[in-house]
């Protein structure tokens, strides 16, 4: 989402050891020339580098802000989809290791899953999510999504009528709780709450990935074309 705001040519490759490949241990990351940047901060960093920025406009109580809530998305939306997928037992047991593991044969797929299962939960032990309910989880999820609900208001995006990094982070996992299939869906319901956040994933998804997409399809069918005519 960052880089189709920003402009910029990028395929998609979808890996299943994309974890290993990432230089942090976690996705997404970009490879471009010789370069492997991973995560969006630094990848952010990394394009800013090259004289591409989505939030240069803003002053910096703006970027102030805009930091503020960036660290509120991940703190408590990244690891609420964390626990949830990995310490709620029933989604875990149903979905979760089954999934992370389907790419791998057995008995591979059960040693990465529970592998992986068990650094989620350390880190969660870390931060002092460990003894948390569902209930609770969620409740901090409602919690986010009411200060980024106030925060967008009516507008288009976050800021000014034009997208910044919060936008694109904010859409990435809004948009991955509301697609993403679970036990049930709790975790989508309390975005749904809030109409102006849905509003935001439709405007964002249409605009920068269907809008795009038939773009890409309609200078592909021109090239095409061209190239047929002068055969």
């Amino acid at each position: 989402a960052f880089l189709r705001m920003c402009n910029l040519p990028v395929q998609v490759v979808c890996r299943a050891n994309s974890e290993y490949m990432s230089p942090s241990g976690k996705a997404p990351f970009i490879h471009v020339g010789n370069h492997v940047v991973s995560e969006l901060g630094p990848i952010v960093q990394f394009a800013k580098a090259k004289g591409h920025s989505l939030s240069e406009g803003l002053d910096e109580i703006q970027k102030a802000e805009m930091k503020a809530y960036t660290e509120l998305v991940n703190n408590m939306l990244l690891t609420a989809e964390l626990y949830i997928q990995w310490c709620d037992d029933g989604t875990s047991a149903k979905i979760t290791r089954s999934r992370y593991g389907s790419p791998y044969p057995w008995p591979l797929n059960h040693i990465l899953a529970y592998q992986k299962q068990w650094e989620v939960r350390r880190k969660m032990k870390a931060i002092g999510w460990a003894g948390k309910s569902l209930k609770q989880v969620l409740e901090d999820v409602d919690r986010c999504c009411q200060a980024l609900s106030q925060r967008l208001g009516t507008q288009p995006y976050f800021f000014t009528r034009q997208p910044t990094e919060l936008d694109a982070l904010v859409f990435g996992h809004l948009f991955t709780i509301l697609t993403t299939q679970l036990t049930d869906d709790a975790l989508g319901e309390k975005v749904k709450n809030y109409e102006n956040l849905i509003k935001f994933c439709r405007r964002i998804e249409h605009q920068y990935f269907e809008e795009h997409d038939q773009e890409s399809a309609l200078n592909a069918a021109s090239r095409c074309s061209r190239g047929s005519s002068t055969k």
